[in-house]
């Protein structure tokens, strides 16, 4: 007597909802990495990026007298990015500050190049990528914020 056995499907060319995993459960977990990334690169630039600069650290004096700017310029950058770093946690600004953020790196990449020769120049690139995605992922936020820009203007 011989058995029979069915022939078994690899699991990659099985739909989600047969596997077990609906559609809605994978966009679900697709919002929460969204959001996860948004957390720890708003974390970054506020402690990593912006704090340094902003209590004078010795180190980012070093490098803004280097590269001519001065205390000026360092809290300036560092203003900008604890505001972009903090604003990456508000839904309605989330799109607009991950925009801004990502014109500060390539303003950091074309001064990573010019300055310091290239040293460094890869970490405003890499940060790019998910400020980028970011941008595109929540830009229905946009209109959000366009409505909200209206009804203070309105009301002013």
């Amino acid at each position: 007597m011989s058995e029979r056995t069915a022939p078994t499907v690899p699991t990659a060319s099985v739909p989600a909802s047969v596997a077990g995993e609906t559609p809605a459960s994978g966009r679900r977990a697709a919002r929460v990495a969204l959001r996860v990334v948004q957390v720890l690169l708003g974390l970054f630039f506020v402690f990593a990026s912006a704090l340094p600069k902003l209590i004078a650290h010795p180190t980012a004096v070093e490098i803004f007298d280097e590269m001519g700017w001065g205390s000026a310029g360092m809290y300036s950058i560092g203003v900008l990015e604890l505001a972009g770093g903090v604003a990456l946690l508000i839904p309605v600004l989330q799109s607009v500050s991950a925009v801004a953020l990502s014109a500060l790196m390539v303003g950091a990449f074309i001064v990573q190049l010019t300055a310091f020769d290239g040293q460094n120049a890869a970490t405003p690139i890499v940060l790019i990528v998910p400020l980028a995605f970011i941008a595109w992922a929540r830009r229905d936020h946009n209109a959000r914020l366009l409505r909200l820009l209206r009804l203070v203007r309105r009301q002013a």
